[in-house]
């Protein structure tokens, strides 16, 4: 049986060689971060609201701290159109 490739086999590729993960377990992972990161700005607010509100914060203590959390939270970009892609580099 031939094995699938993906687009970041050089990653688990990586993790493989690094840790003690197998090759599955290491797709597994990079699968997960990519989709943590994948995020949108609006569904990282909405999720940490949850996270917090369970965690027993008020709405102020929690819109604060997810105001300071976002300027360094890595989030998806918005998907932009052809236009706006050559707007970026034409201007």
């Amino acid at each position: 049986m031939l094995e699938r490739r993906t687009s970041h086999d050089d990653l688990v590729d990586h993790l493989v060689r690094s840790t003690p993960l197998q090759r599955g377990e290491a797709a597994r992972v990079v699968l997960d971060v990519l989709a943590y990161f994948d995020e949108t700005a609006e569904e990282f607010v909405r999720r940490r609201h949850r996270e917090l509100q369970a965690g027993g914060l008020t709405n102020a203590e929690i819109f604060a701290r997810i105001s300071a959390e976002l300027p360094h939270r890595a989030v998806a970009p918005p998907e932009l159109s052809l236009r706006q892609l050559r707007r970026i580099v034409y201007g």
